[in-house]
């Protein structure tokens, strides 16, 4: 197999590599999809903001496919989520909005 374009014109030598961190397998028995779908329902109402309802249904979401082997169990806290958010002694107003989520 020629690469069109490289010098030389020889054979390119490529050596398939692992997915990196993040890559699993897809879930085509469907056994994460109703939690998925309310996890996607959820984040269409509330306009992407990161609101707690839909924090609730990643995590369930996360655990589904840890516990059906489609992803490598990890801690919650390596996957984003806090024990608990922190709180403002103050109570500043700022503080309680719901941020975006930015990818």
């Amino acid at each position: 197999m020629s690469s069109f374009g490289s010098p030389g014109g020889g054979k390119m030598n490529t050596r398939p590599t692992p997915p990196e961190r993040g890559s699993f397998p897809l879930d085509h028995d469907g056994e994460c999809k109703d939690v998925m779908t309310k996890y996607l329902g959820c984040m269409k109402k509330v306009k992407g903001m990161n609101d707690p309802e839909c924090r609730n249904l990643a995590k369930a979401y996360l655990t589904c496919r840890m516990d059906n082997n489609l992803m490598a169990r990890d801690e919650f806290k390596n996957l984003g989520f806090a024990d608990e958010p922190p709180k403002d002694a103050k109570g500043d107003p700022k503080a309680a909005e719901k941020k975006e989520i930015l990818w």
